[in-house]
């Protein structure tokens, strides 16, 4: 765990809050005092939900730090490190936002593009009136949270997405789905002319500098990859589903996520193109209440209340459609803003929230499913003491 920058100094009163402290603390933090601050937030939490184990990843200008706790299995007893391997669930929407990106600064993907142009097999479909942009943010008309269970497999999804009737005109509410985003995933791979693993695993993690993440564990791998426990305490890893890979396939460390944090927050040491990509997933395209929506990412004023955090990351937000209120044009990266995205699986949790004016980023990565506000209160409590 590496020491903390000290051109950073955080603020007394955050300090004084936690320690007790009545004078400024002397400069900035110490180790011991950062490692606090995060055990404070993330002890009660693995406490009331049961969570087996835990890694947090935190960049403070620059600078990482890790903070692990409890088991990666309960069988084997093998600890936490940043180097586990976890299930982050839908926070891979943001993976396959930002291929698309590229697609796009690269020229080989318009968002405007109709779907059905992109896959002639949905001619005479919805898809003939439904772009690409549509599909990455939620709003094709209220396709559904996850695929029926008769059509959730590679054989079947053609047939679904054929058949499908829209609940909504395109673009006027916003519905989560798995299905919308794993087709804007599926549209864009055909854009560049392979396929989505591929492109993925060759292209744009490369890219990255990401040799820790995967949509497939590879056999050398296997034993740093966490056991997830289900709400029963029952072993269990993600199955194959259509479009896994585009909606919710990645598997990385705590390590090689606060990577992809960093690349976000601070893009101009990445090629051109991947410089022009994470902008382009930063760019906000409508808004639901405090909530901007991005592509994969979601952003919100900062600094932000822990109620609207919460509200913007809850069940109702997640299950219910809302009507879209659209930018235009398109917003860019305002100066303060906070970004993030959950994620899950059936045995794990992820959380991911940054700050560019801040430089600061936080991943927390669990193997087990736990609500969604209690992902959010770890950060939260955690940034309010890191920034003023």
């Amino acid at each position: 765990m590496s020491f903390v920058n000290p051109s950073k100094v955080i603020s007394c009163s955050a300090f004084g809050l936690i320690f007790g402290a009545t004078t400024c603390l002397a400069a900035t933090p110490s180790d011991e005092q950062l490692q606090a601050v995060v055990k404070n937030a993330v002890a009660p939490v693995m406490q009331q939900q049961h969570i087996p184990g835990l890694a947090v990843a935190i960049t403070l200008n620059g600078q990482a730090h890790y903070f692990n706790y409890g088991v990666a299995a309960k069988d084997t007893g093998q600890a936490v490190s940043e180097n586990t391997l976890f299930e982050v669930g839908s926070v891979s929407k943001t993976y396959t936002a930002t291929l698309a990106g590229y697609a796009q600064a690269t020229g080989k993907l318009d968002l405007s593009t109709q779907a059905s142009q992109l896959w002639p097999q949905l001619k005479g479909s919805a898809f003939d009136h439904i772009s690409v942009l549509q599909l990455g943010t939620y709003s094709a008309g209220g396709l559904p949270l996850q695929f029926p269970a008769e059509a959730d497999s590679t054989d079947k999804m053609l047939g679904y997405y054929q058949h499908w009737k829209p609940d909504y005109p395109a673009g006027s509410h916003r519905l989560y789905s798995n299905p919308s985003l794993g087709l804007f995933g599926y549209l864009t791979a055909k854009s560049l002319g392979q396929p989505f693993d591929q492109a993925m695993s060759e292209t744009l993690l490369p890219k990255l500098g990401l040799q820790h993440t995967y949509l497939q564990v590879p056999a050398s791998e296997e034993k740093l990859y966490a056991q997830g426990y289900d709400k029963n305490d029952q072993p269990v890893r993600v199955s194959p589903g259509a479009l896994d890979a585009e909606a919710y396939g990645i598997k990385t460390s705590a390590a090689d996520l606060l990577r992809y944090v960093q690349a976000n927050l601070k893009p101009a040491g990445l090629e051109q193109p991947l410089q022009q990509a994470i902008a382009n997933t930063h760019t906000g395209y409508y808004s639901v209440g405090d909530m901007t929506q991005g592509l994969g990412w979601e952003r919100y004023a900062y600094p932000i209340s822990l109620d609207k955090l919460q509200n913007g990351n809850s069940t109702p937000m997640a299950m219910q459609a809302h009507k879209a209120t659209w930018l235009t044009p398109p917003q860019s990266e305002p100066a303060n803003v906070l970004y993030n995205k959950t994620g899950a699986t059936g045995g794990f949790g992820a959380y991911v929230a940054f700050v560019p004016s801040k430089d600061l980023g936080i991943v927390i990565l669990a193997n087990k499913n736990y609500p969604n506000a209690e992902r959010v209160k770890i950060a939260h409590e955690i940034f309010s003491q890191l920034t003023e």
